[in-house]
């Protein structure tokens, strides 16, 4: 059985124009130890299953249709107390976008650590959850005499470190990270992904990375899902789909990042800016961008595929 089991998920963000399709009909899976990388350009709607996965979305947001089903459990169908205190933070846990932002600057990093684990673990005292603090801080590589520093007094690096180890304060099954190299140096960068690789391996923790940088996702991932508008277009294994890409939007983007090995050549790009959301074009949405654009692509959406290895693709031209 699978860890996380995602069905046709839809969840809208509603305006006085219309709806917003964020998230229209996406499935996916992610087994006990496994990474599964989101990749897609900004916009494309990965954030979005993340804040549906934690059920942390702003008011107008409105989840339409789909199953979420979490270590054997429907979780979409549970209150929210339950949910706050079986899943949120304790099965399923977020690195937030942007470490330089998603930390208090008015409280020691300690505190605000303490208090996730004594909000979601009420009969832990303050000192074990202090000394929780200190494994997590020698776990993720930061010295544990720096927890009582305030988020000023720590780097880029150290910062998107000291979230990591908030977001496994609690012991989650579980781990999302929103974009982890985010406002962060290629050095500091590598750091973070060798980080998540070694959790991953240490803890046999399932993961699930967000990012619009294809060359992150193969460093961590085992599966990839790629998405464009809302949608997942391409589905499987990171090694096949990283190859030998098969829709049109996933050759593309492997395409416009250089490759070491190969001779140098112009790097290629994607014509044209994703659809608005709130008016996605009819039959497949990445047809006004895409080259191989049939009057089929223009009326119809396309069906998944399955065309082996478990590899899917969402495209006509299959």
């Amino acid at each position: 059985m699978s860890l996380l089991n995602v069905q046709n998920l839809k969840m809208y963000y509603r305006l006085r124009a219309g709806y917003v399709r964020a998230v229209d009909g996406v499935s996916f899976t992610i087994e006990k130890g496994e990474a599964l990388g989101l990749v897609g350009e900004s916009g494309c709607g990965k954030t979005s299953i993340a804040l549906t996965l934690l059920k942390i979305l702003p008011r107008n947001a409105l989840i339409v249709d789909g199953k979420v089903i979490f270590d054997g459990k429907d979780i979409l169908s549970m209150d929210e107390e339950t949910f706050r205190r079986e899943i949120r933070w304790k099965g399923i846990s977020l690195v937030f976008q942007g470490a330089m932002n998603a930390l208090n600057p008015l409280y020691r990093i300690e505190d605000q650590i303490i208090e996730a684990i004594r909000l979601h673990e009420p009969e832990t005292s303050k000192e074990e959850a202090r000394e929780r603090v200190k494994k997590l801080f020698e776990l993720v590589g930061i010295d544990p005499s720096r927890s009582k520093n305030y988020p000023h007094e720590f780097s880029g690096g150290m910062k998107q470190r000291a979230c990591i180890a908030m977001a496994l304060s609690c012991n989650p099954k579980l781990l999302i990270a929103d974009e982890p190299g985010t406002a962060l140096d290629v050095i500091v960068q590598a750091q973070t992904l060798k980080l998540l690789r070694e959790l991953k391996k240490k803890l046999n923790i399932s993961m699930m990375v967000i990012s619009h940088d294809l060359s992150i996702i193969t460093e961590v991932c085992d599966k990839v899902a790629v998405m464009y508008a809302g949608k997942i277009v391409e589905y499987g294994d990171i090694i096949s789909i990283y190859k030998e890409p098969l829709h049109p939007y996933t050759i593309d983007l492997v395409n416009a990042f250089p490759k070491i090995s190969s001779k140098r050549q112009k790097l290629s790009f994607i014509p044209g800016s994703p659809p608005d959301l709130l008016y996605p074009p009819k039959g497949c949405r990445f047809h006004p961008r895409c080259k191989y654009a049939m009057e089929i692509c223009r009326k119809e959406e396309p069906p998944i595929v399955d065309v082996g290895a478990n590899h899917y693709i969402k495209c006509h031209l299959m």
